[in-house]
């Protein structure tokens, strides 16, 4: 199924230039994990343009206030720990992406080497190293290839097809969809409106 900006950029809710620009990346992401059907399409490209801040950005911004912090990490801070951390991106990291999925403690630094990245934030040491070696980086010595836009497609698209979400996809469950990809369902409201507007776009 061939691309437009037009699709893109309905999809992702971007400005239609930006959408261009995305375009051949995510083409070669989308023909690589057979994300090839209308309903396929539309969903892939509505939870991106919540995850990358409508193809804005391709880094996890962790510079939270101390009442982001509560609200967002609610399970890792406290008030007094809140206002410790607030406004410093790096410290948050290393302290919430401590010793989960690969990365080694707080003072190890993998928090924040292994932050969110690419267009459906690709997070934690294990996943960088999956995904490294599904499409051939070294993403666990150069994580920072993950910002480069043919890449963070790419990477997408292998975080896609590695939770088999294109079968959710045909059957139209969204919410599954995202609870796979958010771990619940975050600026659910937002998504389903891309969802809608890929959709009308797609002509479905």
């Amino acid at each position: 199924m061939q691309l437009t900006a037009q699709i893109v950029a309905s999809g992702c809710g971007s400005a239609l230039l930006r959408a261009a620009q995305w375009v051949a990346p995510l083409q070669s992401a989308c023909d690589r994990y057979h994300i090839d059907t209308p309903l396929r399409v539309a969903a892939f490209l509505s939870q991106i343009g919540v995850e990358s801040a409508r193809l804005t950005a391709l880094v996890e911004n962790l510079n939270y206030s101390a009442e982001g912090l509560l609200a967002t990490f609610p399970k890792y801070f406290n008030a007094v720990q809140a206002a410790q951390y607030e406004r410093q991106p790096q410290r948050i990291a290393n302290h919430v992406y401590a010793n989960r999925y690969g990365n080694g403690d707080e003072a190890s630094g993998d928090g924040f080497r292994f932050r969110g990245r690419a267009l459906l934030q690709i997070t934690f040491r294990d996943n960088y190293a999956s995904c490294g070696k599904a499409i051939a980086l070294p993403l666990d010595s150069h994580p920072e290839l993950l910002e480069q836009p043919c890449n963070a497609a790419l990477a997408a698209g292998w975080y896609w097809d590695s939770r088999n979400l294109n079968p959710l996809a045909d059957a139209g469950r969204f919410e599954g969809i995202t609870r796979a990809i958010n771990g619940g369902l975050a600026a659910y409201s937002e998504r389903l409106a891309l969802y809608s507007a890929a959709k009308k776009s797609l002509g479905i």
